[in-house]
């Protein structure tokens, strides 16, 4: 960018290069954003930048930063890359997430669903909370699902570390408790952060048709099915995620969890509601990424 020139907003988002992720990062770029984002396919990455240069005619940068989520030392790699690219960054949007309906163990021992949506979103956002936090106002976005309901319980120290087998209908309390540990880190993660610099809320953003699982058999033509019939329309569950993002009306809001339902307020589903519980799960992510990833 040209010293003169106008300076942009810089938001990084994950998982953009399909589903929500793809439409809100559009939707930021309409509205005047730089867009960092991280992708784990070169040729879907290629894609977007096409889409992106297209809807704005290329008026919005856009980079990309190449690395699995799941895999905690290339979560730790994206986001020392970021700090590095960028001098300020006004908004991060953990969106990338997987619903696996079977076990699969990552090379650093994870289970890879717990990996995704919250371990690797935890360990980028710890990379980049310095040059959020020197970018005073920021913003950062979680994704967590109404699907935290079905967790059960919650047990910090054992379910971080889990990588037992799993049927397909166990899979959903298993991606409701990462999606459970996604809203009990927000709300730690605020306590934690001085909200006059940065704030960090999570939203449900509904049932979304793109959001049925890269593994479910048949998850292709029921999609179809569903956008026939206009059911889990993508643009609603991307438009809270752009809302809390950008909407003036959430630059002091620090620590929610808002629903897709006209950004409603809700309450962290217990068992994660309590603040010893939500310090704990901090505690107990801090003490397992100090040994995984190590880079």
């Amino acid at each position: 960018m040209n010293g003169g020139a106008v300076t942009r907003p810089i938001a990084v988002i994950t998982g953009a290069t399909s589903g929500l992720g793809r439409i809100a990062a559009l939707e930021l770029a309409r509205r005047g954003y730089d867009l960092g984002i991280v992708a784990r396919s070169p040729g879907r990455a290629e894609a977007l930048l096409a889409e992106l240069g297209e809807v704005t005619g290329g008026a919005a940068r856009a980079d990309v930063f190449l690395a699995d989520l799941g895999v905690v030392a290339q979560a730790r790699w994206a986001g020392r890359e970021i700090a590095a690219r960028y001098a300020r960054l006004d908004v991060l949007v953990n969106n990338a997430g997987l619903h696996a309906f079977s076990q699969r163990v990552t090379a650093e021992g994870l289970a890879e669903m717990t990996a995704v949506n919250y371990l690797g979103p935890f360990a980028l956002t710890q990379a980049l909370t310095d040059t959020l936090l020197a970018s005073a106002p920021a913003r950062i976005v979680n994704v967590a699902s109404e699907a935290s309901r079905r967790a059960g319980s919650i047990a910090p120290a054992t379910d971080l570390r889990d990588t037992a087998p799993y049927t397909r209908r166990e899979s959903m309390a298993l991606y409701g408790r990462t999606k459970l540990m996604t809203i009990m880190w927000t709300r730690e993660l605020a306590r934690r952060l001085d909200a006059a610099k940065v704030t960090v809320n999570c939203c449900d953003p509904g049932f979304n048709a793109t959001g049925l699982g890269r593994d479910l058999p048949g998850s292709a033509a029921l999609r179809r099915v569903l956008d026939v019939l206009k059911v889990g329309d993508p643009r609603r569950g991307a438009g809270i995620i752009v809302r809390l993002a950008t909407d003036p009306a959430f630059a002091h809001t620090t620590g929610g969890y808002f629903s897709v339902r006209d950004a409603r307020p809700l309450r962290c589903p217990e068992p994660g509601r309590g603040e010893d519980v939500q310090r704990r799960l901090w505690t107990e992510t801090e003490s397992l990424l100090a040994v995984t990833g190590a880079a």
